[in-house]
């Protein structure tokens, strides 16, 4: 039994606990009277995966380990202001943050310890092959579609908005779930995948018509989900007549993709972005409500999303036209709104919110700022919007890369010239699992 007046902090992030973790806890209730942080729900969905058992219960788990006196939660990846307001005399981790992606927190750490005279301690990191085949697993269920389904509407719920990257292929996807960025104390990584109509058929050199078929774009479906875990937006273009819908809608339900978006606008489909530019129809008020009614009727759990998308700003139809059609729309059973514009100038899109969020406070918003691109999540999220989607900027980004590393060979005849520009062979492998 310790009988030493010193205080020991540790942090976890775990909802699996295993012999290594008992092995540092037993070792760090030796050193003091320990405090355990447990981080937060959202801390976990922005710097590691989605976790499998919420707040509420991985708390209980550790307050029935032996040698456990206290159990906190811990809001954030940061250390520091838990640090300053507890001044531990130690604090305990294991040495696999020395290196990579979290050593400027491990820095922060020892900044702060230095500011009181606190000490960190450092114990070996377990790396038995048991405890990767764990994480392995958890992994795996998370990638299921009942597990991935409803993981959309629960980080919603979880942190106000969320943000959403494009992807239309496996290697793409991997780039969606993997990319993170350490930042202010912070952990930020994009927290669902948009499947885009338009990415999905430029990637096969087709128009975006809606000429690319389901089935074919359910491929692409599957292709991402085999290699990622998160939640998935699926861009359902109109949603074709509404009998084909319902099938539309049975399909990605069963797949595990989390909502889909739907257009007000009838016959060939054309990108938004030409507005007035191209002749296009916006569907009766009457008519897409039915359309909804409908796909919400043949869903079979309440997990899965549809979101009415408003093309009312992009046809110059006017505010109270698209509030008109939101108002509707939400009442007809969509469970999201996206609104839509191609000004450069956002105001437009910050009245909207402002005008349905007067009488609709639950109804999600989602936004897709393709043209007005300078406002950041945060303004969003402040004004009312669940939902930010980047919608081809892979897409975009990637062919001119492409497109000069092709001239940069044509023009010096050999490879050498564009090696450069190309990522190695070896980074591309290890951006792909094994399994």
């Amino acid at each position: 039994m310790n009988t030493n007046n010193s205080t020991v902090y540790m942090c976890f992030s775990t909802d699996i606990i295993h012999s290594g973790h008992i092995d540092i806890i037993k070792n760090a209730s030796k050193l003091g009277e320990l405090t355990i942080g447990v981080l937060s729900d959202e801390a976990i969905a922005s710097y590691k995966r989605f976790p499998l058992k919420p707040f509420s219960e991985r708390k209980i788990i550790f307050e029935n380990i032996v040698g456990v006196k206290h159990v906190i939660e811990q809001k954030t990846l940061s250390y520091a202001d838990i640090l300053r307001e507890l001044k531990p005399t130690i604090v305990v981790h294991g040495d696999d943050w020395r290196t990579g992606f979290q050593k400027p927190i491990r820095d922060e750490v020892v900044s702060v310890l230095a500011e009181y005279g606190g000490r960190l301690v450092e114990y070996p990191y377990s790396s038995d092959s048991k405890f990767e085949e764990l994480e392995k697993r958890s992994r795996i269920q998370l990638g299921t579609p009942d597990m991935r389904r409803g993981r959309l509407r629960k980080l919603i719920d979880l942190k106000g908005c969320v943000s959403a990257l494009e992807a239309h292929s496996g290697i793409t996807g991997l780039i969606a779930e993997n990319t993170t960025v350490l930042q202010d104390g912070k952990t930020y990584q994009f927290d669902a995948m948009w499947i885009s109509s338009l990415c999905d058929s430029t990637a096969k050199g087709k128009p975006d018509i809606e000429l690319v078929d389901m089935t074919s774009r359910f491929r692409t479906i599957d292709d991402i989900m085999e290699v990622t875990t998160k939640p998935i937006i699926f861009d359902g273009d109109t949603g074709g007549l509404t009998e084909h819908f319902v099938y539309t809608v049975k399909s990605l339900e069963r797949m595990g993709v989390s909502m889909v978006i739907i257009e007000d606008k009838t016959g060939l489909k054309k990108n938004s972005l030409f507005g007035t530019e191209v002749e296009q129809t916006q569907d009766s008020i009457e008519n897409f409500c039915e359309k909804i009614r409908a796909g919400k009727a043949a869903q079979k759990t309440k997990d899965f999303m549809i979101c009415a998308r408003i093309e009312s700003l992009i046809l110059e139809r006017g505010m109270d036209d698209a509030l008109e059609r939101a108002f509707a729309f939400s009442g007809a059973g969509a469970d999201a709104i996206m609104i839509h514009s191609r000004k450069k100038d956002p105001a437009e899109i910050f009245e909207f919110v402002e005008k349905f969020r007067k009488q609709n406070t639950n109804t999600p918003i989602v936004v897709v700022p393709t043209s007005f691109n300078s406002v950041t999540e945060e303004e969003f999220k402040e004004r009312g919007v669940n939902v930010v989607i980047y919608a081809n900027q892979l897409t975009r980004s990637g062919f001119p890369a492409m497109q000069n590393v092709a001239k940069t060979i044509l023009t010096n005849h050999r490879a050498k010239e564009a090696d450069d520009m190309c990522m190695s062979i070896k980074e591309i492998i290890n951006l792909i699992p094994e399994e």
